[in-house]
């Protein structure tokens, strides 16, 4: 089956950014809890080898650090210790999360003892060794998760290396976030030449599904970079996120997404003179609710003008203490920015 053929009708994507403070983990978390909340079976995978990551963010990873245990490098390398299955677990929130492993650190040094062993017992040059095509070999030849999962998303490491590389092979689409900065053309100039690049170096083509603006505030200078932005014609931005630092702060010490934030309504506080987080405390505020409706269009864009799936366009919460609220998504939004 060909490369194209194998995930046909999944939804396949890796949110990357070259620049930090772009929520790029926080807007993975939030991504996924959408499509699964749509009904659609999502996994995440957690490449980054940094704290602070998507695997702290859902609570998950409790042997990332134990050196014996059976992780993501492993099965990549082919050493397994295990079924990969054992390796996935399930977030509070639905969706599946294969957790990071501090080995990820150190994958290219053993990348390059799994090629130095091979070319020499095959006969080959380092140049033929497939070393981006690994991942990609794991998850749709081998574990064929194109039957278990509707949705797979990866949250990589920044730097342009084997694991970034492998991610991209694997998953062959781009959801990039932006922060607004001072000169907005030339980030658009950079998003266009990170692309050309990474489809250069790994001889495939790399779909760029959408770009994001993310923490645009209401300053002159945001709002015309957000304009920018929704002016190109090079790519679609579907939706721009506003400042909403105290509710993206809170998914972590909420341990899930923005959605269940505002449903539990977690809130960090000053209690006797120490900080601590609670569930129950926070107020609901429009603008929150608007925050995650856009970021349900955000989804529904990503997997019905992109993949083609189906989804149903409204976002149904269920508010402690506050009842149930339906919010209907702007499909007609959708379809202008495609």
């Amino acid at each position: 089956m060909s490369q194209e053929a194998e995930t046909v009708g999944m939804i396949t994507a890796v949110v990357y950014s070259e620049s930090g403070g772009t929520y790029k983990t926080t807007m993975t978390a939030n991504l996924a809890v959408a499509l699964e909340r749509m009904g659609l079976d999502t996994l995440v995978i957690d490449l980054d080898p940094q704290e602070g990551n998507l695997t702290s963010l859902f609570d998950a990873g409790e042997r990332r650090s134990d050196p014996e245990a059976d992780n993501l490098v492993k099965h990549i390398l082919d050493m397994p210790e295990g079924a990969f299955d054992d390796l996935i677990e399930r977030t509070d929130e639905g969706v599946d999360i294969v957790p990071s492993h501090d080995m990820l650190g150190d994958f290219t040094s053993n990348l390059e003892q799994k090629i130095s062993y091979e070319t020499g017992m095959k006969n080959m040059s380092r140049e033929e060794y497939p070393r981006f095509e690994l991942l990609y070999e794991l998850l749709w030849d081998e574990q064929e998760l194109h039957e278990e999962y509707d949705a797979v998303l990866i949250d990589p490491n920044a730097r342009a290396e084997d694991l970034l590389y492998n991610a991209i092979f694997a998953l062959r689409t781009l959801v990039a976030p932006v922060k607004p900065a001072g000169k907005g053309n030339l980030s658009l100039d950079g998003l266009e030449e990170l692309v050309g690049n990474m489809e250069r170096e790994l001889d495939i083509e790399v779909g760029l599904s959408c770009v994001v603006p993310s923490g645009v505030g209401q300053t002159n200078a945001h709002q015309q970079y957000r304009q920018q932005f929704e002016e190109t014609e090079a790519f679609a931005t579907p939706v721009a996120i506003g400042d909403r630092e105290s509710l993206m702060d809170a998914m972590w010490e909420g341990r899930g997404s923005a959605f269940k934030v505002v449903e539990q309504r977690w809130k960090t506080f000053e209690r006797d003179g120490e900080m601590v987080s609670e569930p129950g405390r926070r107020r609901v505020r429009d603008r929150e609710i608007e925050t995650l409706r856009k970021l349900s269009e955000l989804a529904a864009f990503v997997a019905t003008e992109t993949f083609d799936a189906e989804v149903d366009p409204v976002l149904e919460l269920d508010i402690d203490d506050h009842g149930e609220r339906t919010v209907e998504l702007r499909d007609d939004e959708l379809e202008a920015e495609a």
